[in-house]
C-alpha cells in the first residue's frame, strides 16, 4: 500500500490502493455500482415526486474517494447504464429525477477535484466540499424537475430541494466525520 507522504497533496483515498489502470477501472465500476445500490434505499415523501435516497451520499463520497476524473466516469457510467435499462436508478423517481442524476456527475467531479486539493482532509473543509457538491446536485435537479413536472421555480424548490435539506445536511455531517477519519487512519499505516 502506498504511503500518504509518497502519494502527495493531489491524492485521494483511492490513490492509496496499489495498481493503476485495472484499479481505476474497478473503482469506476464500483462507484456506479455503489450509487445504483444506494438508489435502492428509496422512499417518497408525500407531496413530492422526488424520492429520498442514499444516491447523493454515494455520488459525493465517490467524488471524494476517487477524485476527478474517476468520479466523473463512475457517475457517467451510472447514468448511461441506467438510461440503457439497468434497473438501478431510484425506483420511485422516474423522469422527474433525471436532472439530479446528471447533477451527480457534476457534483462528483467537483468534489473529486476539491478532494485532490485537500477538500476532504478536515471536518470543516469536508463540510464545505460536500455542501458545494450538494448545491450542484440541486442546481441540476431542480430545473429539470421544473421541466419534467411543469412547475415554476418556487414549486420545484419546494418539491425538489426543501424536503431534502435535513437529510442532505446529515449526509454531509457523516462525510465530515468519515473522510477526515479515514485520512487520519491511513496516515497511521
Amino acid at each position: 500500500m502506498a504511503n500518504i507522504s509518497a502519494v502527495g497533496k493531489t491524492a485521494v483515498l483511492s490513490d492509496l490502493l496499489p495498481g493503476s489502470r485495472v484499479r481505476d477501472a474497478i473503482l469506476v465500476v464500483g462507484a456506479a455500482l455503489l450509487t445504483g445500490a444506494a438508489a435502492q434505499v428509496s422512499f417518497l415523501i408525500p407531496g413530492t415526486p422526488v424520492p429520498v435516497t442514499l444516491q447523493t451520499f454515494a455520488a459525493l463520497f465517490a467524488g471524494a474517494a476517487l477524485g476527478f476524473p474517476r468520479a466523473f466516469l463512475g457517475m457517467s457510467l451510472y447514468l448511461v447504464l441506467g438510461q440503457l435499462g439497468v434497473p438501478w436508478l431510484a425506483p420511485e423517481g422516474g423522469n422527474a429525477t433525471l436532472g439530479y442524476v446528471v447533477g451527480f456527475i457534476l457534483a462528483a467531479s467537483v468534489v473529486g477535484a476539491l478532494s485532490q486539493r485537500g477538500g476532504d482532509r478536515t471536518p470543516l473543509r469536508t463540510i464545505a466540499t460536500m455542501a458545494l457538491g450538494t448545491l450542484l446536485i440541486y442546481a441540476a435537479g431542480v430545473p429539470w424537475l421544473m421541466v419534467a413536472t411543469g412547475s415554476d421555480l418556487g414549486g420545484a424548490i419546494a418539491d425538489g430541494m426543501v424536503p431534502f435539506l435535513l437529510a442532505d445536511t446529515l449526509k454531509i455531517l457523516v462525510a465530515a466525520g468519515v473522510l477526515p477519519l479515514a485520512w487520519k487512519l491511513a496516515g497511521r499505516r
